[in-house]
């Protein structure tokens, strides 16, 4: 008789991670959600899932959520990870990041986990000039990398790489910006939305990044984990668009007009650090800090012909995906002001 299939969420109550665990309970799998909240979080309220409280980067407290599943085929998804577009590196992003993937990857192993399946980002990938493609890579390097973040990602990703070198079955994939519905925690990309709509953006900075659904970037993940093969990596992309473009749909929807004010990009640049300084000093997250301006002038170009080949992957058009963030964010009463036009939901 075979094992049944039980799937180990980390990072459960993120943005990608409730999506994730969403679309798994929408296919009858079983799920236990490892999270860091002492209690069931809105994003997995009314999810009929099992929860587990701990934190990655404590060893004794990750035995709790892969015990008693001896008759079951474990495999792993993990999520968990500390974003930041800050310039220095912070140390609880390294013992996150790198330290928490090597935690997970010794309890899959002490589990004896049928897949352990690693959330990596595109950061971890070094770019390539002239806007050259981008695809994927077997061997990463934090030295190969710009900005604190990605440096952790690189690390990490090797690390997940060398356990399937000595005989762990891992697959890795690379989101690209993630945006899309489900976000409960205000990633950056909807701050930047809801700023823009509650009229506290007035401003803009001219580039872009490649931006893939929340919802969609799940499925190539679940498909990874699926059928992915072993050792092998997998970039989840979209599509290259602009702040602008991104508000522009927003204004469609939201009845504000578009931004029509581009601040030089050179000066924004110089105060970038000037910005950052006095986001710690109020402790508010700034918008635009000397990496995240990086990113939005750097090559993200990114190849996903893999993962369509490989996975079925099949990202929706931008379009939809805007309108159905801005239709959660009114839905959950994000908005100083209720939006004139709304859209109702394209694909799940």
């Amino acid at each position: 008789m075979d094992k049944k299939k039980i799937y180990i969420v980390s990072g459960a109550s993120g943005h990608l991670g409730n999506t994730v665990v969403r679309k798994l309970l929408q296919k009858g799998e079983s799920v236990r959600c490892l999270i860091m909240e002492a209690e069931r979080p809105e994003a997995l309220q009314g999810l009929n899932c099992e929860i587990y409280t701990g934190d990655i980067t404590l060893p004794w407290t990750l035995p709790a959520v892969f015990s008693g599943l001896e008759d079951k085929e474990i495999i792993v998804l993990h999520l968990a990870s500390m974003i930041s577009i800050a310039s220095k590196d912070d140390p609880r992003m390294t013992k996150t990041n790198v330290e928490g993937t090597q935690n997970m990857i010794d309890m899959a192993r002490k589990y004896n986990a049928k897949r352990f399946l690693y959330c990596s980002s595109v950061h971890a990938i070094p770019e390539k000039k002239f806007n050259a493609p981008i695809s994927e890579v077997n061997c990463f390097n934090a030295d190969w990398v710009k900005g604190a973040y990605a440096k952790t990602k690189a690390t990490a990703t090797e690390k997940v790489l060398q356990a399937g070198r000595e005989g762990l079955d891992v697959v890795v994939v690379h989101p690209s910006g993630i945006i899309g519905p489900n976000d409960y925690l205000n990633g950056r990309l909807v701050q930047v939305l809801l700023d823009f709509t509650d009229k506290r953006l007035n401003t803009l900075v001219k580039g872009g990044y490649d931006m893939v659904d929340v919802r969609d970037a799940a499925d190539g993940l679940i498909a990874a984990a699926e059928k992915g093969r072993s050792g092998e990596t997998y970039i989840l992309s979209n599509e290259v668009h602009s702040i602008s473009e991104l508000l522009n749909i927003a204004a469609k929807y939201s009845g504000r007009k578009p931004i029509r004010q581009m601040a030089p990009f050179k000066l924004v640049k110089l105060l970038a650090p000037l910005f950052e300084f006095w986001g710690k000093l109020t402790k508010k997250r700034p918008l635009f800090t000397p990496y995240a301006l990086y990113s939005l002038e750097s090559n993200s170009n990114f190849s996903n012909e893999k993962a369509r080949r490989e996975l079925g992957f099949s990202p929706r058009p931008f379009e939809e995906t805007v309108a159905d963030t801005m239709s959660f964010l009114e839905a959950k009463n994000r908005f100083r002001y209720r939006l004139k036009q709304a859209k109702a939901g394209g694909r799940s």
